[in-house]
C-alpha cells in the first residue's frame, strides 16, 4: 500500500466518532507518522491524523508507532560515557514560572552525572519559555550538531549540553508551524520527550508529568525507546521540578518494573518555602512577548543560585537534583544526596562549567 492509501485507510478508521473509532497498529501508526515525516502526506490529512488519534485517545500501541517512527527519523549517537542523564522537559516551555530546571543540567554534571537537555524554540500549545531562550541568554551555541553535544558530554570539564530537535530530527522539527495550527496537544508532545538523541551505557530518562495516568505510558514509552530506567516526577507545568511547598510524588522504573512510588517532602530536605514554584515578574509574560527579557531573568536568578546564594531557585536545584542523584543510585538517601547538592552550590564550582 502507498502512502497516500495507507494514510486514507487510516483516517476512515480513526475519525469515525466517539463509539465507532477504531485503534491502528503499531506498524500502521509508524508508517503512517513515517509518510507524515518524509513530507509524502498534505497538511489537511497530517493534521486529521493526529487530531483524530489525540481524540479517540491513543492507544500504547499507537503511541509506540508515532515514536518508533521519530526515532526511525532521528540522528541518534552513543556517548562513551558510563551513565548519562536525559531531561525530558515540556518542549513547548513554561508560560507561569521561570524554568528552574534549566541550571540542571551542569549543576548534575559537577555532580558527576553527565546531562543533556533537549528542546525547541517555540510551540503549540503553550509558546513558553523555553531551554533554547535560556541558553542563548547564557550565551552558549543552541545550534550544536548531535557529535558536537556528544563530544561536550565525553568532556569531563564541560559534562553537559543542550540540543535542539532542528538538529537531531529535522524532519520533525518541520512539523512545528503545523502543530502551530492545531493549536492542542497531539500524540507528538507526549513522545518527543523520549526520543533521546544521546545514550551511553545507561541512559536514565527523568521526566515530569501533571496528570495522574502519564507514568505507566511513559514509563512504557522510555522503555520502548530503549532507556535503561525512567523518572516521573510530578512537577511544576509538566517538567521535573516538584513544588517547593507541598507533598509531591516520584515513581522510579526500571525497565517496566515499578521501583519505588515515593512522596516528595521538601521540608523533609531543610526546605521551608511558602511558595510552590518562582513566579513570573508582574511585568512580564509570554503573552507580550517578553521570551528574551523573561530568559534574561531566569539566567540571572540561576546563577546566583549557582554561587550559592539561598532562595527558591536554591531550594528548586537542591530537590530535583536529590531525586536525580536518589534515583541514578549516585547516593544512598534523598538526605545524603540533598546536603551533597547543597555543599556543590555553596563552593560555586558550577559557574565553571557555563
Amino acid at each position: 500500500m502507498n502512502s497516500q492509501d495507507l494514510i486514507e485507510s487510516i483516517i476512515q478508521r480513526l475519525a469515525t466518532g466517539p463509539e465507532l473509532s477504531k485503534d491502528i497498529s503499531r506498524e500502521e501508526a509508524k508508517a503512517g507518522m513515517q509518510s507524515v515525516l518524509r513530507g509524502e502526506i498534505d497538511d489537511v490529512q497530517s493534521a486529521i491524523f493526529l487530531i483524530a488519534l489525540r481524540m479517540k485517545r491513543e492507544s500504547m500501541e499507537e503511541n509506540k508507532g508515532i515514536l518508533e517512527a521519530i526515532l526511525s527519523q532521528s540522528d541518534t549517537q552513543k556517548v562513551d560515557i558510563d551513565c548519562l542523564v536525559d531531561l525530558g522537559e515540556p518542549y513547548n516551555g513554561y508560560n507561569r514560572s521561570i524554568p528552574i530546571s534549566a541550571f540542571l543540567p551542569p549543576l548534575l554534571a559537577e555532580l558527576g552525572l553527565p546531562t543533556v537537555i533537549h528542546g525547541l524554540d517555540s510551540v503549540s500549545p503553550k509558546f513558553g519559555l523555553t531551554h533554547r531562550h535560556i541558553n542563548q541568554a547564557l550565551g552558549l551555541d543552541v545550534d550544536l550538531s548531535t557529535k558536537q553535544a556528544k563530544s561536550r558530554l565525553e568532556d569531563s570539564s564541560i559534562g553537559w549540553s543542550y540540543i535542539d530537535q532542528a538538529r537531531y530530527c529535522p524532519s520533525l522539527h518541520d512539523l512545528v508551524p503545523l502543530r502551530n495550527k492545531l493549536i492542542k496537544r497531539t500524540v507528538i508532545n507526549t513522545v518527543e520527550t523520549l526520543i533521546g538523541p544521546l545514550r551511553a551505557k545507561t541512559t536514565h530518562s527523568i521526566l515530569g508529568y501533571v496528570h495522574k495516568l502519564y507514568p505507566p505510558i511513559y514509563a512504557h514509552l522510555a522503555n520502548f525507546s530503549g532507556m535503561d530506567t525512567a523518572l516521573l516526577v510530578r512537577g511544576i507545568e509538566g517538567g521535573v521540578i516538584p513544588s517547593l511547598r507541598q507533598q509531591g510524588l516520584m515513581i522510579s522504573y526500571q525497565g517496566l518494573t515499578e521501583m519505588n512510588k515515593v512522596d516528595i517532602n521538601p521540608k523533609a530536605l531543610g526546605i521551608e518555602q511558602e511558595l510552590r514554584a518562582i513566579a513570573f515578574p508582574n511585568d512580564l509574560s509570554v503573552e507580550n512577548n517578553d521570551i528574551k527579557d523573561l530568559a534574561k531573568y531566569t539566567v540571572e536568578l540561576g546563577k546566583s543560585a549557582l554561587s550559592g546564594d539561598k532562595g527558591l531557585f536554591y531550594d528548586g536545584l537542591v530537590l530535583s537534583a536529590s531525586l536525580i542523584l536518589w534515583h541514578t543510585k549516585k547516593l544512598n538517601s534523598l538526605a545524603e544526596a540533598a546536603e551533597a547538592t547543597r555543599a556543590i552550590l555553596d563552593s560555586g564550582k558550577t559557574l565553571g562549567r557555563i
